[in-house]
């Protein structure tokens, strides 16, 4: 059994003072790397969250299409295949494709590899898929190199699958086996965003007061400690004791031992960390509500570089696993797998039209082609299309009067 973790654990075994156990054991606050995992990341992170909410969310809600290659050199769709209506409307019987396809992202996205059990009929025709959840999947690879997926039951027992009867799709990879994820990678990042996290919580559990150090001019017993720091706890510590008014006897002396969030610039680095968070899945710092250098201008680059340089190879991924994992050798030759990313890709109305108009005065688009694009019905003899009159073939002669 080989799981992505196997290096790290390993490595762990060195005392090291970003072990999460060691702090623990020594009341240290902050986790480092070592004890981040994506349910800690996600609780503790608004931009995490935001970042696979919006990866998966805006992939599964473009089109996913299965094309067939033409003699012409051309496409159409292949909607005559079943695979067809897994992929763009039903994933199984209990799923919507967009659910399915939601699914596999944010999985992929947090373990670095999704899972899903194909279901063929009996012509070898993928008919379902059924996900996976990465935590209930182990991989191992047999001596002839193909590999072999255990499915933990939710009811109990193991299903074992081989490589034709399973999807995988694995991100960046260390051995070609596993894929790790943008968490894992960049885990000194993440740690240290649940890091501030945990502090700031800590913080408004103890209404925003500093620890220190409370002295008295006599020499108290054990019993009159445990006392006088329950009290003082009970009375100003939480949310709701924010304000109270604290009166100290006995030459009682408060002495703040820890900085404050001003001296230590929390809020600047909080969003330096956010900043980070949202590098880590190569999302732009506008789309995840990071607005601090927006300008008009760049929001709309921005826009595009989230297609472009975040849905784009994400999507690339994910048609590659598919065409591997569901088509044949022989299938592939003649089909293939595309999201349709144009219409995140679209600019407003008056800048889409005056594309159209040019696309249709030098002869690219058709009436119905661009109608077509906007999601209208074609109109009767509306495919012809027009050929600028002072145009020529490359070759011809000269025409002289």
């Amino acid at each position: 059994m080989i799981w992505p973790f196997n290096r790290e654990r390993r490595s762990a075994a060195s005392i090291a003072s970003s072990d999460p156990y060691l702090a623990e054991f020594f009341g240290l606050r902050g986790q480092g790397g070592a004890g981040v995992n994506p349910d800690a990341l996600l609780s503790n992170s608004a931009v995490a969250v935001r970042c696979v909410n919006l990866r998966s969310e805006m992939l599964a809600s473009v089109g996913l299409h299965t094309f067939r290659r033409t003699a012409e050199g051309g496409r159409e769709r292949a909607d005559d295949l079943p695979l067809y209506s897994v992929l763009h409307d039903l994933m199984n019987p209990g799923m919507t494709a967009y659910e399915g396809r939601e699914f596999l992202t944010r999985s992929l996205d947090l373990s670095g590899n999704a899972y899903a059990r194909i279901e063929r009929n009996f012509r070898g025709e993928v008919t379902a898929l059924y996900p996976a959840a990465p935590a209930d999947v182990a991989v191992e690879r047999l001596a002839s190199g193909r590999l072999r997926y255990r499915v933990s039951q939710r009811q109990g027992g193991t299903l074992t699958l081989l490589q034709d009867e399973m999807l995988h799709v694995r991100g960046p990879s260390r051995d070609g086996l596993m894929g790790v994820s943008a968490i894992q990678f960049g885990r000194g990042a993440m740690g240290l965003r649940v890091a501030q996290a945990e502090t700031a919580q800590t913080l408004m559990q103890n209404g925003l007061r500093p620890s220190g150090v409370m002295s008295f001019t006599e020499r108290l017993q054990a019993t009159d400690r445990t006392k006088i720091r329950e009290s003082i706890a009970e009375r100003i510590q939480g949310p709701a004791n924010a304000g109270q008014l604290m009166i100290m006897d006995g030459g009682a002396k408060f002495e703040r031992l820890s900085f404050s969030p001003e001296d230590a610039e929390f809020l600047a680095s909080q969003k330096l960390s956010n900043e980070d968070v949202a590098r880590l899945f190569g999302v732009p710092p506008t789309s995840v509500g990071i607005t601090d250098k927006a300008t008009y201008s760049n929001v709309e680059q921005e826009g595009r570089s989230l297609v472009q340089n975040c849905l784009g190879p994400l999507a690339a991924r994910i048609e590659a696993a598919l065409a591997r994992c569901l088509l044949t050798d022989e299938g592939r030759r003649t089909y293939y797998i595309e999201h349709d990313l144009s219409g995140l890709l679209r600019g407003d109305v008056q800048a889409r039209f005056e594309a159209y108009r040019i696309g249709r005065e030098i002869g690219v688009f058709s009436p119905n082609d661009v109608r077509r694009r906007e999601n209208e019905p074609p109109i009767p003899q509306g495919d012809s299309y027009h050929q600028p009159s002072n145009w020529t073939p490359l070759g011809s002669p000269a025409v002289t009067q």
